[in-house]
């Protein structure tokens, strides 16, 4: 038995000529060894035969008699290799996907063993089943494999899950998560006849983002499926009592770095409005205030206080809250900035001042 031939290949430019596989002696002048010394660790592997040598080497792998094989000399190189064409004939014509192989594995939040069998509507080609009966038998399949219409509505659902949460650019695990509470409620919701699932999904995804510690505001995910935020509270508390969810209330400071991102405010800005916001929450006038009422104010504070003011009614626009409400908040913490900017806080950003506070 021959033994596979593995050599190291290391080309490199020597004046002209390449050296590949060893390392060849030679003058070397001061820039050539730094590029040596520099490239010491990179080495591929070039597979060549033992006998040829050839720099350009001829392989075959010979699946029917399972052995590796030399094209130049017929050096047989290894045996017993792995075939991995298919083990059947699929019968098909040469046009379209290959269904040789087996599907994608089972998805957890399918239900049953998923090993259904499916009819194809064969091809327009010569080897297409006569009189279209393809078609017919499809049709007849799709009619009479009734516990497979559970699982192609949840499909549908879990690719509507999906497709939302990539518009957020939200990340796998806010996936996982929105399909695993609607398999929870699913029976539950749609145990009355007109219930739209649209709503069962936009609860999922808003309660999803809260669980994994990421929320979203009902403005946001209301306007990307264009569901009611009276809907989506009502199919949140469903949720809760249903899939038993543990979520975390919303604070202001996991919503502070997501707005100043959207408003073009840097880092070190939006650090400092995170830190505002946890000294405003210590005000008694404040503390009982929404979560994204605070975040808002805050940021039109501490875009203010660093002379980079941004119009409080974009901030109402992205927040979903009134102007209004806003210039209120804002009139408190213009109030109370004696206990809110202390010397560390003003010392975080150069151009801070209480002279650039205005009401």
């Amino acid at each position: 038995m021959s033994v596979l031939f593995a050599a190291p290949l290391w080309p490199r430019a020597t004046g002209g000529l390449v050296v590949s596989g060893c390392k060849a002696k030679r003058s070397a002048t001061a820039s050539d060894m730094a590029a040596k010394a520099n490239h010491d660790e990179q080495f591929a592997v070039k597979l060549i035969c033992k006998d040829c040598r050839s720099p350009v080497p001829n392989l075959v792998e010979d699946f029917a008699s399972g052995d590796y094989v030399c094209g130049d000399c017929g050096l047989v190189l290894g045996d017993r290799i792995v075939d991995t064409r298919s083990e059947w004939r699929t019968f098909q014509d040469s046009d379209g996907p290959d269904q040789s192989r087996v599907g994608d594995g089972a998805n957890p939040f399918l239900d049953g063993d998923q090993l259904d069998t499916i009819i194809g509507a064969g091809s327009k080609g010569p080897s297409a089943l006569a009189g279209g009966s393809g078609r017919s038998l499809q049709r007849t399949q799709a009619r009479t494999t009734g516990p497979t219409r559970a699982n192609q509505t949840l499909a549908e659902a879990y690719k509507e899950i999906a497709t939302f949460c990539d518009m957020c650019d939200m990340p796998r695990s806010i996936v996982d998560a929105a399909k695993h509470l609607y398999l929870k409620a699913e029976p539950d919701y749609f145990a009355n006849k007109g219930k739209k699932r649209n709503v069962l999904i936009t609860a999922c995804i808003f309660s999803a983002c809260r669980q994994e510690g990421v929320p979203r505001t009902y403005k946001e995910i209301c306007s990307l499926t264009g569901v009611s935020r009276k809907d989506v509270r009502r199919v949140f508390t469903l949720l809760r009592s249903v899939a038993d969810t543990r979520t975390t209330v919303t604070s202001s400071e996991d919503l502070v770095m997501r707005f100043s991102s959207r408003l073009g405010l840097d880092l070190a800005t939006s650090m400092l409005v995170r830190l505002v916001s946890q000294r405003a929450k210590e005000l008694s006038s404040i503390s009982g205030k929404n979560p994204i009422t605070i975040a808002g104010s805050c940021i039109y504070f501490v875009s203010m206080l660093i002379g980079n003011e941004r119009d409080s009614e974009a901030i109402a626009s992205l927040t979903g809250i009134s102007e209004t409400t806003i210039r209120s908040t804002f009139r408190i913490l213009y109030d109370n900035r004696g206990a809110i900017l202390t010397p560390d806080i003003l010392a975080r950003n150069p151009e801070a001042s209480e002279n650039n506070l205005r009401l």
